[in-house]
C-alpha cells in the first residue's frame, strides 16, 4: 500500500531540533509509504521557538518532535502537559487537536516500556551516568517504577546533585569505585561523529560488576560500551530500541496508527542507515 502522491490534504508533521537529523525524517515517512497514510514528515530548524510552535498551531500542523535545546522552552507555549512531560519538565513530542496543543514526553514512555518489557526488577540498583533532559526522564521513568536505590554520575557540581535530588538519588562527580546492578549512560560519549565516538563511558570492572548494561547512545547502536557489555556476557539495552519505541509512540499519537514490531524495527533500521 503506497502513500498518496501528495497534495493539497496531505497532512505534516515536523521535527523542531538545533541540530536537525535524518533519523525521524526517515522513520515516519518510512511507515508512512508503508502504510498507505497521507501524512510527510520534515525536519526544521529554529531561532524563534515562540514562532516556531504559532506556526504548528496557525497552520494545522498535526504533530511536532522537539529535540535539544527546545524541550523545556515549549513547556510554556501549549496548551496541555501530559503526566509524562509534567514528570520531568520536559518534552518531546506535541500534538495538534484543532489547535489545542498537548505536550508529552515520549521518551519517559519508551524506558518505561523497556524497563518491564527487559524484566528489570525494583530491587535492583541503578547507576545513570548524565544529567540532562534525557538523563532526567531516564531517571524518572526507573524511580517512577520503583527503583529507590540509585545514583546518579555526573561531573556538573550543580546540576547532578539537583537531579539526583529530585530523583531521590545519590550523586557523585565521576564513575570510580561505582557499582550498580543496571548502569545506564546518558552521556555523548560513544556517540558516532562525536570526540569520543570510541570511548565507552563505564570502566571494564564496572560493566563486569553489572547484571545490564543501559545505553541511550542511538547512533551506532553498537556503542563502544554496547559492544565491551555483549563481550562481558551481559543483556544489553541500546538506543536503538529507545529511538524506536519513542518514536512509534509518537507516530501513533500523531496518525492514531499502531505499526507492528515488524514495522518499527524496519523503519528503525531505515533511519539509523
Amino acid at each position: 500500500m503506497a502513500r498518496p502522491p501528495l497534495n493539497k490534504d496531505t497532512t505534516l508533521c515536523i521535527s523542531l531540533a538545533a541540530r536537525p537529523s535524518n533519523i525521524g525524517t526517515r522513520f515516519h515517512n518510512y511507515l508512512y509509504d508503508r502504510l498507505g497514510i497521507d501524512f510527510i514528515y520534515k525536519a526544521f530548524t529554529t531561532t524563534d521557538i515562540a514562532a516556531a510552535i504559532g506556526g504548528v498551531r496557525a497552520l494545522g500542523i498535526r504533530g511536532c518532535s522537539v529535540s535539544m535545546p527546545f524541550k523545556e522552552d515549549v513547556l510554556a507555549l501549549v496548551d496541555h502537559v501530559d503526566d509524562s512531560a509534567r514528570a520531568i519538565h520536559s518534552v518531546n513530542t506535541i500534538v495538534n487537536d484543532d489547535g489545542v496543543l498537548t505536550a508529552s514526553n515520549t521518551d519517559y514512555v519508551a524506558v518505561e516500556r523497556l524497563i518491564a518489557e527487559h524484566g528489570l526488577q525494583s530491587d535492583q540498583t541503578v547507576l545513570i551516568h548524565g544529567s540532562g533532559g534525557m538523563a532526567k526522564a531516564v531517571g524518572s521513568a526507573f524511580r517512577d517504577n520503583g527503583f529507590r536505590d540509585g545514583t546518579v554520575v555526573a561531573r556538573n557540581e550543580s546540576v547532578g546533585p539537583e537531579l539526583a535530588d529530585q530523583l531521590g538519588y545519590r550523586w557523585r562527580s565521576h564513575v570510580g569505585g561505582a557499582a550498580a546492578s543496571i548502569i545506564v549512560n546518558v552521556t555523548p560519549v560513544g556517540m558516532a561523529g562525536g570526540a569520543e565516538e570510541h570511548d565507552s563511558p563505564f570502566p571494564a570492572e564496572l560493566i563486569a560488576a553489572a547484571d545490564t548494561v543501559f545505553d541511550v547512545v542511538a547512533l551506532p547502536s553498537e556503542t563502544p560500551l554496547i559492544l565491551a557489555a555483549r563481550a562481558a556476557g551481559k543483556p544489553v539495552i541500546t538506543g536503538a530500541e529507545v529511538i524506536a519505541l519513542q518514536a512509534a509512540e509518537q507516530f501513533e499519537r500523531y496518525t492514531g496508527v499502531r505499526p507492528t514490531p515488524e514495522l518499527v524495527a524496519e523503519a528503525s533500521k531505515i533511519s539509523r542507515a
